[in-house]
Protein backbone atom coordinates (compact mmCIF):
# COMPACT_ATOMS: atom_id res chain seq x y z
CA UNK A 1 0.00 0.00 0.00
CA UNK A 2 1.50 3.16 -0.93
CA UNK A 3 2.19 5.96 1.57
CA UNK A 4 -0.66 8.41 0.49
CA UNK A 5 -3.42 5.84 0.23
CA UNK A 6 -2.20 4.45 3.83
CA UNK A 7 -2.35 8.34 4.69
CA UNK A 8 -5.71 8.73 3.55
CA UNK A 9 -7.50 5.46 4.89
CA UNK A 10 -6.26 6.68 8.67
CA UNK A 11 -7.68 9.35 7.87
CA UNK A 12 -11.06 8.16 7.07
CA UNK A 13 -10.60 6.21 10.28
CA UNK A 14 -10.26 9.38 12.26
CA UNK A 15 -12.88 10.72 10.93
CA UNK A 16 -14.89 7.89 11.79
CA UNK A 17 -13.78 8.57 15.63
CA UNK A 18 -14.77 12.41 15.23
CA UNK A 19 -18.08 11.65 14.20
CA UNK A 20 -18.66 8.49 16.30
CA UNK A 21 -17.79 11.44 19.03
CA UNK A 22 -21.25 12.85 17.57
CA UNK A 23 -23.23 9.57 18.49
CA UNK A 24 -21.63 9.71 22.37
CA UNK A 25 -23.11 13.19 22.55
CA UNK A 26 -26.02 12.35 21.30
CA UNK A 27 -26.72 10.23 23.76
CA UNK A 28 -25.58 12.09 26.13
CA UNK A 29 -27.86 14.33 25.78
CA UNK A 30 -30.68 12.08 25.43
CA UNK A 31 -30.24 10.59 29.01
CA UNK A 32 -29.34 14.44 29.79
CA UNK A 33 -32.79 15.62 28.89
CA UNK A 34 -34.71 12.21 30.59
CA UNK A 35 -32.76 13.18 34.09
CA UNK A 36 -34.03 16.81 33.81
CA UNK A 37 -37.46 15.80 32.83
CA UNK A 38 -38.23 13.25 35.82
CA UNK A 39 -35.92 15.05 37.78
CA UNK A 40 -33.44 11.52 38.13
CA UNK A 41 -30.04 12.22 40.10
CA UNK A 42 -29.15 9.15 39.63
CA UNK A 43 -29.29 9.29 35.27
CA UNK A 44 -27.30 12.59 35.59
CA UNK A 45 -24.28 11.09 38.47
CA UNK A 46 -24.62 8.13 34.62
CA UNK A 47 -23.89 11.43 32.46
CA UNK A 48 -21.42 12.71 34.62
CA UNK A 49 -19.46 10.00 34.73
CA UNK A 50 -19.76 9.30 31.31
CA UNK A 51 -18.15 12.30 30.12
CA UNK A 52 -14.86 10.86 30.44
CA UNK A 53 -15.56 8.77 27.01
CA UNK A 54 -16.22 11.52 25.43
CA UNK A 55 -12.88 12.94 26.85
CA UNK A 56 -11.37 10.08 25.59
CA UNK A 57 -12.46 10.46 22.20
CA UNK A 58 -11.46 13.86 22.23
CA UNK A 59 -7.78 13.09 23.22
CA UNK A 60 -7.86 9.86 20.74
CA UNK A 61 -8.58 11.94 17.51
CA UNK A 62 -6.43 14.95 18.99
CA UNK A 63 -2.98 12.24 19.51
CA UNK A 64 -4.14 10.20 16.03
CA UNK A 65 -4.01 13.39 14.26
CA UNK A 66 -0.98 14.53 15.60
CA UNK A 67 1.05 10.82 14.93
CA UNK A 68 -0.51 10.99 10.99
CA UNK A 69 1.08 14.21 10.44
CA UNK A 70 4.09 13.29 12.06
CA UNK A 71 4.35 10.44 9.45
CA UNK A 72 3.22 12.45 5.86
CA UNK A 73 2.69 15.87 4.87
CA UNK A 74 -0.85 15.81 3.51
CA UNK A 75 -2.01 17.55 0.21
CA UNK A 76 -3.91 20.77 0.75
CA UNK A 77 -7.61 19.00 0.47
CA UNK A 78 -6.50 16.34 3.26
CA UNK A 79 -4.70 19.19 5.41
CA UNK A 80 -8.71 20.90 5.27
CA UNK A 81 -10.06 17.87 6.49
CA UNK A 82 -7.14 17.07 9.21
CA UNK A 83 -8.16 20.76 10.48
CA UNK A 84 -11.74 20.23 10.36
CA UNK A 85 -11.59 17.18 12.47
CA UNK A 86 -9.34 18.96 15.07
CA UNK A 87 -12.45 21.51 15.09
CA UNK A 88 -15.49 19.23 15.02
CA UNK A 89 -13.55 16.97 17.83
CA UNK A 90 -13.12 20.30 20.09
CA UNK A 91 -16.57 21.10 19.85
CA UNK A 92 -17.93 17.53 20.60
CA UNK A 93 -16.01 18.08 23.92
CA UNK A 94 -17.64 21.04 24.53
CA UNK A 95 -20.57 19.69 23.83
CA UNK A 96 -20.30 16.75 26.24
CA UNK A 97 -19.07 19.24 29.12
CA UNK A 98 -22.44 20.90 28.59
CA UNK A 99 -24.24 18.04 29.09
CA UNK A 100 -22.21 17.66 32.25
CA UNK A 101 -23.13 21.41 33.21
CA UNK A 102 -26.92 20.18 33.04
CA UNK A 103 -26.58 17.50 34.71
CA UNK A 104 -24.86 18.99 37.74
CA UNK A 105 -27.91 20.85 38.53
CA UNK A 106 -30.16 18.60 38.88
CA UNK A 107 -28.93 18.08 43.01
CA UNK A 108 -29.88 21.76 42.88
CA UNK A 109 -33.27 21.60 41.72
CA UNK A 110 -33.91 18.44 42.14
CA UNK A 111 -35.75 18.52 45.56
CA UNK A 112 -39.60 18.55 43.49
CA UNK A 113 -39.08 22.81 43.40
CA UNK A 114 -41.69 24.82 42.34
CA UNK A 115 -41.90 24.90 38.90
CA UNK A 116 -43.14 26.82 35.84
CA UNK A 117 -44.55 24.81 32.83
CA UNK A 118 -44.12 27.10 30.74
CA UNK A 119 -40.46 27.69 31.88
CA UNK A 120 -39.63 23.78 31.02
CA UNK A 121 -41.93 23.93 27.84
CA UNK A 122 -39.32 26.52 26.58
CA UNK A 123 -36.45 24.24 27.61
CA UNK A 124 -37.88 21.08 26.60
CA UNK A 125 -38.15 22.61 23.42
CA UNK A 126 -34.73 23.63 23.11
CA UNK A 127 -33.46 20.00 23.97
CA UNK A 128 -35.52 18.62 20.87
CA UNK A 129 -33.88 21.53 19.03
CA UNK A 130 -30.84 21.11 20.00
CA UNK A 131 -30.49 17.25 19.24
CA UNK A 132 -31.44 17.79 15.82
CA UNK A 133 -29.02 20.23 15.55
CA UNK A 134 -26.23 17.58 16.87
CA UNK A 135 -27.82 15.17 14.42
CA UNK A 136 -27.82 17.41 11.42
CA UNK A 137 -24.48 18.51 11.74
CA UNK A 138 -23.21 14.87 11.72
CA UNK A 139 -25.34 14.34 8.23
CA UNK A 140 -23.78 17.49 6.95
CA UNK A 141 -20.63 16.44 7.44
CA UNK A 142 -20.74 13.08 6.23
CA UNK A 143 -22.46 14.48 3.25
CA UNK A 144 -20.50 17.09 2.70
CA UNK A 145 -23.18 19.04 2.01
CA UNK A 146 -23.13 22.86 2.96
CA UNK A 147 -26.74 23.47 2.45
CA UNK A 148 -27.63 20.62 4.88
CA UNK A 149 -24.97 22.67 7.32
CA UNK A 150 -26.44 26.21 6.57
CA UNK A 151 -30.04 25.33 7.12
CA UNK A 152 -28.41 24.67 11.16
CA UNK A 153 -28.90 28.71 11.35
CA UNK A 154 -32.33 28.03 11.31
CA UNK A 155 -32.71 25.89 14.10
CA UNK A 156 -30.01 27.97 16.44
CA UNK A 157 -32.14 31.31 15.99
CA UNK A 158 -34.91 29.36 17.19
CA UNK A 159 -32.77 28.04 19.99
CA UNK A 160 -31.95 31.54 20.93
CA UNK A 161 -35.55 32.64 20.82
CA UNK A 162 -36.46 30.00 23.26
CA UNK A 163 -33.70 31.28 25.57
CA UNK A 164 -34.80 34.88 25.70
CA UNK A 165 -38.10 33.49 26.33
CA UNK A 166 -36.57 31.72 29.26
CA UNK A 167 -35.02 34.67 30.67
CA UNK A 168 -38.18 36.75 30.24
CA UNK A 169 -39.78 34.61 31.68
CA UNK A 170 -37.57 33.87 34.66
CA UNK A 171 -37.62 37.82 35.25
CA UNK A 172 -41.25 37.67 35.81
CA UNK A 173 -41.27 34.09 38.16
CA UNK A 174 -42.14 37.05 41.50
CA UNK A 175 -40.51 36.98 44.31
CA UNK A 176 -40.52 33.42 46.45
CA UNK A 177 -37.02 32.20 47.12
CA UNK A 178 -37.33 29.04 46.34
CA UNK A 179 -38.73 29.78 43.12
CA UNK A 180 -36.48 31.99 42.30
CA UNK A 181 -33.57 30.08 43.43
CA UNK A 182 -35.58 26.98 40.27
CA UNK A 183 -35.82 29.39 38.01
CA UNK A 184 -32.20 30.72 37.87
CA UNK A 185 -31.03 27.33 38.14
CA UNK A 186 -33.68 26.73 34.83
CA UNK A 187 -31.83 29.72 32.98
CA UNK A 188 -28.24 27.78 33.43
CA UNK A 189 -29.91 24.71 31.94
CA UNK A 190 -31.07 26.73 28.92
CA UNK A 191 -27.96 28.62 28.19
CA UNK A 192 -26.26 25.14 28.30
CA UNK A 193 -28.62 23.94 25.77
CA UNK A 194 -28.19 27.18 23.54
CA UNK A 195 -24.20 26.45 23.65
CA UNK A 196 -24.76 22.84 22.41
CA UNK A 197 -27.08 24.55 19.49
CA UNK A 198 -24.04 27.10 18.69
CA UNK A 199 -21.09 24.17 18.73
CA UNK A 200 -23.41 22.50 16.05
CA UNK A 201 -23.41 25.24 13.89
CA UNK A 202 -19.75 25.53 14.35
CA UNK A 203 -19.18 21.80 13.15
CA UNK A 204 -21.55 22.89 10.10
CA UNK A 205 -19.25 25.77 9.57
CA UNK A 206 -16.26 23.20 9.64
CA UNK A 207 -18.82 21.09 6.57
CA UNK A 208 -18.15 24.13 4.38
CA UNK A 209 -14.38 24.99 4.84
CA UNK A 210 -13.98 21.50 3.64
CA UNK A 211 -15.78 22.45 0.71
CA UNK A 212 -14.85 25.11 -0.34
CA UNK A 213 -11.88 25.44 1.38
CA UNK A 214 -12.21 28.99 2.81
CA UNK A 215 -14.20 29.62 6.13
CA UNK A 216 -16.66 31.93 7.07
CA UNK A 217 -19.04 32.03 9.87
CA UNK A 218 -22.78 31.25 9.37
CA UNK A 219 -23.69 33.48 11.76
CA UNK A 220 -22.58 35.70 15.04
CA UNK A 221 -24.41 33.37 17.37
CA UNK A 222 -20.99 30.40 16.75
CA UNK A 223 -17.48 30.66 18.41
CA UNK A 224 -18.74 30.08 21.78
CA UNK A 225 -17.66 27.46 24.74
Amino acid sequence: MGGRQQFQEELRELETQALGGIDLVIKTLDRTLEALEHQDIELASIVIHDDDRIDGRYLEVQQGILSLLALQAPVASDLRLVAALLHVIKHVERMGDQCVNIAKMLPVVGYDPPKDEQMLEYIFKMGKLARSEVEQCKQAFLLRDVQVAEDLVRQDHEINRLNRCVFSRAVEIGTDADRREWAMSMMLVARAIERIGDNAVDIGEQVAFVVTGQFREFSDASHVS
